[in-house]
Parts: C-alpha cells; structure tokens; sequence
C-alpha cells in the first residue's frame, strides 16, 4: 500500500484472540510500501501491545520496520504505528 493507512482490530471477532491480530498485523505490515506506515489499533481488552504485538513483530520483520506506540484511543483501543523502512 503506497500511502500511510490505519487497520482497527477493535471488532468483536478480535477481542480475547491475539492470535488473530497477531497474523492480520504481520499481513498489514507486509502490505504496507517502503516509507509509509500502518497504525495497528488494537483492543483494549487486550491490554498494551507491548505484551504481545512488538516482540512479534520485531522477531519477524527485524531491522525493516520502526515502532512507536502512539497512545490509547478516545475509545480504549491502543494506537502502536509502524513504519516499512525505505
């Protein structure tokens, strides 16, 4: 995807599955072009990325992608953006 873009995991279908987020959040990351970046919204039920999103993701895409959480939504959800290294 050749622009920056957001993808919500705060549905009913992803509440109590990090599994799930887990294999979404790669394919957007896959997605997403070299210089741009995706915002990775995840449920608040789920508590803080850090628990189990960014270790993941820098295991797998290693030095190809920058993090940086964001902040937690009006709505609960925590915002955690990353960027595809050109």
């Amino acid at each position: 995807m050749g622009k920056n873009w957001s993808v919500s995991f705060e549905h009913e279908e992803y509440e109590g599955n990090r599994d799930l987020i887990i294999e979404e959040a790669m394919e957007a990351v896959e997605k997403t072009s070299k210089g741009y970046y995706v915002n990775l919204v995840t449920p608040d039920v789920l508590g803080h990325p850090e628990s189990y999103l960014i270790e993941v993701l820098e295991e797998h895409f290693k030095d190809a992608i920058k993090m940086k959480y964001i902040d937690q939504c009006g709505c609960g959800g925590y915002v955690l953006r990353v960027w595809k290294k050109e």
